[in-house]
């Protein structure tokens, strides 16, 4: 029961902090309404044409892999501030983890999914 009244304290609290923050924020930012801030661009610069284009699969494939070897990349930063006290069975598991990421790498790039042209 003592956890179930904790985690409704932080829940609620977390409710409210965020509720105020967004209230602050839109009491206190500044409006105005211009046509242009609606407008899309790129680089500063208006758009020619429409601003719905398609893009070829392998832009999105690249991305999607990219975006997966970067979070995987990231799981290994907490393993390695804490290598030495996992000792043998933290190294073979994250020599297991850094193989089936590599098997992945190998299996994109002989697909052609790595090729931009």
């Amino acid at each position: 029961m003592d956890n179930l009244s904790l985690f409704v304290v932080v829940l609620l609290t977390g409710i409210t902090l965020v509720t105020v923050s967004i209230t602050i924020a839109l009491l206190l930012s500044p409006k105005s309404v211009n046509f242009q801030k609606g407008e899309p661009y790129e680089c500063g610069l208006p758009t020619h044409g429409t601003s719905w284009m398609q893009f070829r699969v392998g832009y999105y494939l690249y991305a999607i892999l990219f975006l997966m070897f970067d979070v995987e990349t990231i799981f290994l930063f907490p393993w390695s501030t804490v290598v030495r006290d996992l000792g043998m069975a933290g190294l073979v598991s994250i020599l297991i983890f850094i193989v089936i990421l590599g098997l992945g790498l190998a299996y994109a790039w002989k697909k052609g999914v790595l090729k931009w042209t």
